[in-house]
């Protein structure tokens, strides 16, 4: 895989092409079997759910380490299912981080309940464990706590776990940037708590071709429900127990996601081997790892700081922090490069028009806040050459030599 020299050179820099992602170059190395397989869809004329759907469900189930998966429209539909199965409705109040998808706090939201934001981690970005705790002090309707592993790295499984039992609420996993990541324990996310939620959104390291989600638990009387829920709230036709919505999983989409699922744990691999491949050219310029706070002086890059096995991070994303005063003149910059980059995210939800109603202000996560002036994702992606990793890290340094 990638090993960098760090011996781009400035002049390489406007003639190399780097997207933030290639799927072209995924695509290219399946293309025959994902063929194969969307024709066999087409042959079988049963395009919604049928045995597509369950054979994906089946494999996901033993891919997640768990009993049940379901599958439904939307990584955002599978946050809602979830907070549907556990009567979340008006005026109940969750925690979440502000610092993630809109889908988070938005599924939240949809259901009249009031998200209640939590400022993150700073090394980590994902929510932080002592303001969640002091967030659920003040809540008077908490009816579930909803973390994020964010970037495909695995928040504390314990502290939430331990939360959620004190409080006697639901723990629902919003692992949508995280499939295939492990915890501090070794688990599989989305397998220790209520329930999981995962997206197969195409930019996801298992994406489809198209929309997609998964629900997983443990809990076989919330898996039913769960079917239920997707469905209108019907098991068997034209009746209805429960009130649900139409959340179903295409055949198309399965049968393309069964084909990359088999690659999966191979792509997660490379994505952690171009990580270290950064982490190691970066370091070797000066730069820290993001548990180090700015200092005077020195490289101005902090990089992820990678969990201890038998954590598994999987690289969704490579975040890297940049003082904030210089964050989108380097974005630019690498685009004049030709290096494709993104801001994971440029406005906390609690500062979004949407929830200004909620009542917070600036500073009211700082955190949060900071890490949308600083943070900038790089190219991860498992096709990534080790030319083209170099070339990124050289046009980084060049910049801010």
């Amino acid at each position: 895989m990638a090993r960098s020299s760090c011996h781009g050179s400035p002049s390489m820099a406007k003639t190399m092409h780097v997207p933030l992602l290639d799927l072209k170059a995924q695509y290219a190395s399946i293309r025959e079997p994902v063929r194969a397989a969307i024709d066999r869809v087409l042959e079988s004329q049963s395009f919604v759910l049928g045995p597509e759907v369950e054979g994906l469900e089946k494999e996901l189930a033993d891919y997640c380490e768990v009993t049940h998966a379901i599958g439904c429209a939307s990584g955002s539909d599978a946050i809602l299912l979830a907070l549907m199965a556990h009567g979340v409705g008006a005026g109940d109040e969750v925690l979440c981080p502000a610092y993630t998808f809109f889908a988070t706090a938005g599924s939240v939201a949809r259901l009249g309940a009031v998200p209640v934001f939590v400022d993150i981690d700073p090394a980590t970005y994902n929510m932080d464990p002592v303001a969640a705790r002091a967030a659920a002090a003040r809540c008077r309707r908490l009816r579930a706590i909803q973390p994020v592993h964010l970037f495909g790295q695995a928040a504390d499984p314990e502290a939430w776990l331990a939360l959620g039992r004190e409080y006697g609420v639901p723990v629902i996993e919003d692992a949508a940037q995280a499939i295939g990541a492990r915890d501090a324990s070794g688990r599989r996310v989305g397998s220790r708590s209520t329930v999981g939620c995962f997206s197969f959104f195409p930019s996801k390291n298992l994406g489809g071709y198209g929309d997609g989600g998964l629900l997983t638990t443990n809990d076989s009387e919330l898996a039913d429900r769960l079917r239920l829920l997707r469905m209108h709230g019907s098991r068997d036709r034209y009746l209805h127990p429960l009130l649900g919505v139409n959340s179903r999983l295409d055949a198309l989409q399965a049968a393309v996601l069964r084909v990359k699922l088999v690659h999966l744990d191979a792509w997660s691999a490379a994505r952690r081997e171009h990580a270290a491949s950064y982490d190691r050219a970066f370091a070797a310029l000066g730069a820290r790892p993001s548990s180090v706070p700015w200092a005077p002086g020195g490289f101005p890059v902090r990089t992820p700081a990678a969990p201890p096995e038998p954590a598994w991070h999987v690289y969704n994303q490579y975040v890297i922090r940049i003082p904030a005063e210089r964050r989108d003149a380097l974005q630019k910059h690498l685009a004049a490069g030709g290096i494709g980059s993104a801001i994971y995210y440029p406005l906390g939800l609690h500062l979004q028009d949407c929830f200004a109603p909620l009542g917070y202000r600036p500073g009211s996560l700082p955190e949060t806040e900071r890490a949308s002036r600083e943070t900038l994702a790089l190219p991860v992606y498992p096709e990534l050459t080790p030319a083209q990793l170099d070339h990124v890290v050289a046009s980084v340094a060049e910049f801010l030599a």
